[in-house]
């Protein structure tokens, strides 16, 4: 039998959809046990326990984070829309009521979880064409930014003193369909095979990805670690150019050719065809996670490349 890497209890907020699930069935499989809080039970069974939860109001869902080992919070509205008003309102309070009511259930607790990692936005350096980013580089503008500011602002507000904090500053995630989604990937992968997936715009603008193996080995660090602490960028070491990365999604997936889209095209498809919202995929950022570099921690696939072997 292999060792277990652990025998905790550990909560997920909101991990009912891609990136929850990917994290429970790893987190289990290190021999926790793992509980998911979400407002609808996930669409796939698995080795985790469920509680509802609305993410607003306390409930009885606040006893099972008393005596838990940590809690990871990735609640929020997916970004994965047009922006409408309405839609940009839930952004925002999805993630900040999420918060803010954890942090009022962790003040009811005898034993609260010594350890809250928070869930955050890469996006919250904006869309800088050329500049490379790390966790010391300034804010953008935009609504992204500000919703990772008051993000993490409340976050800071909740947690409390007794409690080791750690915000990741999120790239997309590529990964595998377990059921709940496919994330990034599945959309791009789904453009591609119809011809689509060519330069974008300029083609020049920033894709910061990561493969979800490092991310759920990052949250473990996480958790894990005493010695991680504060803000780090959870990304790989290796931006690309969407240019670059579609011409590496065509060649693994035997695709030939991609159309170019112009801006215009993008911005009239993505509404009337894809539901969604064009500057997802007009814009981006080039990041690099300096912190976790810095403490040596080893990306499984920090080439695209590698990436997108293990999982097409």
């Amino acid at each position: 039998m292999p060792k277990k890497r652990g025998a905790h209890h550990i909560v997920l907020a909101g991990g009912s959809g891609f990136l929850g699930i990917s994290l429970a069935c790893h987190l289990a499989e290190g021999g926790n046990s793992v509980t998911i809080l979400s407002r609808n039970r996930p669409k796939v069974e698995g080795p985790w326990n469920f509680v509802t939860w609305d993410a607003r109001n306390l409930g009885n869902w606040v006893t099972v984070l008393d005596g838990a080992h940590a809690i990871v919070n990735l609640a929020g509205r997916s970004v994965d829309c047009i922006k409408t008003p309405d839609n940009k309102d839930q952004i925002l309070r999805s993630r900040v009521e999420a918060t803010q009511i954890i942090g009022k259930a962790m003040c009811q607790l005898a034993s609260p979880p010594p350890t809250w990692v928070q869930m955050s936005t890469a996006h919250i350096y904006g869309d800088p064409p050329t500049v490379t980013c790390t966790e010391e580089s300034p804010y953008g503008y935009g609504l992204a930014p500000e919703v990772g500011k008051a993000w993490e602002a409340e976050f800071e507000k909740a947690i409390l003193p007794t409690q080791r904090g750690i915000i990741l500053r999120t790239s997309f995630v590529i990964g595998r369909n377990r059921g709940a989604g496919g994330g990034a990937l599945a959309r791009l992968r789904f453009l591609t095979r119809l011809g689509l997936g060519g330069k974008v715009g300029s083609g020049k603008q920033g894709m910061s990805w990561i493969h979800e193996q490092d991310m759920n080995r990052i949250f473990e660090h996480a958790i894990s670690d005493s010695s991680m602490d504060g803000i780090y960028i959870a990304s790989s070491p290796n931006p690309e150019s969407q240019k670059e990365f579609m011409q590496k999604l065509r060649a693994k997936l035997r695709v030939p050719f991609g159309l170019p889209s112009s801006e215009l095209m993008v911005r009239v498809g993505a509404h009337l065809l894809l539901r969604t919202d064009p500057e997802l995929a007009l814009y981006g950022r080039y990041v690099i996670p300096k912190r976790l570099n810095e403490m040596g921690f080893k990306f499984n696939y920090p080439k695209l490349h590698d990436a997108l072997n293990e999982l097409l």
